[in-house]
């Protein structure tokens, strides 16, 4: 099933309301989302047959498509509910879930206020984003050679599919130099993120992110946030210049598919998982599995 490819899969899609067989879910050529970036998305994990902060991956794909002016034709409610179909159509109960919104193919040009909103969410198996070799040692980074734009140039609050083309390129540099991801700096110099994933340094009790001021707060940022504070540590939203990074000690990223995976590398500089890691590692692990926190 791993080495399939996407589109020729089995299984259900939810679309545009429906529950339609995975192979016949498609879009025509002339897509004004495929040639203009018309689109948002979600990644989201369901975790023992239930997907963790649902209604905010659901209200956030809502308010993604009104910065890119337009509306997602589905309540928050009926895309929950239309998650919840997918998983038990094809019979999932760990998964990662793609909702995705995007215009039509009425009209073929930059303006597009007339095409239709479409809707689709699809569910598969998906482990974690990084190897379990990587997370127990810790992934290496590169530095992209793309910098995360200015607010004034791009919707950066919404998850918006065409914000990905920088991150692709980094992502694709980073494997081919032997790296697991990149890390990017934003269009002053300061540390962002990495290609799909919030990053965080600890120095002892001190757990220091980038100020999400051009680049998504993700969902999965502001639960290890809170757990982090749970667990007595001092969190602080600032920026980080680069040259800052010699005096923490460790590093992780954080997001839906990365969930929270130590990093032991970024450039020329060195970190070990340790104490904070392996105690958020952990707490995500209960936050989101509570089922199987419980029975052991």
């Amino acid at each position: 099933m791993a080495g399939l490819p996407m589109d020729q899969r089995d299984g259900w899609i939810w679309f545009d309301g429906e529950l339609k067989p995975w192979k016949d879910a498609k879009v025509h050529v002339l897509t004004h989302g495929l040639h203009y970036a018309s689109c948002v998305f979600e990644g989201q994990r369901a975790y023992g047959g239930e997907v963790f902060k649902l209604r905010e991956h659901s209200e956030r794909l809502i308010a993604s498509g009104k910065i890119l002016d337009f509306d997602v034709p589905y309540s928050a409610d009926q895309i929950d509910q239309a998650c919840r179909d997918v998983l038990a159509k094809n019979n999932l109960v760990d998964a990662y879930m793609r909702p995705v919104a995007w215009r039509g193919s009425e009209e073929m040009g930059v303006g597009a206020n007339n095409n239709t909103v479409h809707v689709a969410i699809a569910a598969w198996e998906w482990p974690s984003y990084f190897t379990m070799e990587e997370r127990l040692k810790g992934i290496r980074l590169m530095w992209s050679k793309w910098k995360r734009p200015s607010p004034e140039t791009i919707p950066c609050k919404s998850k918006a599919a065409g914000l990905y083309m920088i991150c692709t390129l980094s992502k694709h540099a980073a494997m081919d130099a032997g790296y697991g991801d990149a890390l990017m700096l934003d269009y002053r110099g300061y540390v962002a993120e990495a290609t799909g994933a919030n990053v965080f340094f600890v120095k002892g009790k001190e757990i220091h992110t980038p100020t999400p001021d051009c680049f998504l707060d993700g969902i999965t940022r502001r639960t290890v946030i809170g757990l982090a504070k749970e667990h007595g540590y001092d969190v602080i939203e600032r920026h980080i210049m680069p040259d800052e990074l010699g005096q923490f000690d460790e590093c992780f990223l954080t997001g839906t598919a990365a969930e929270v995976t130590p990093v032991s590398e970024v450039g020329d500089y060195r970190f070990t998982p340790g104490e904070a890691c392996n105690t958020l590692v952990d707490a995500y692990t209960h936050a989101v599995q509570p089922k199987k926190a419980a029975a052991e």
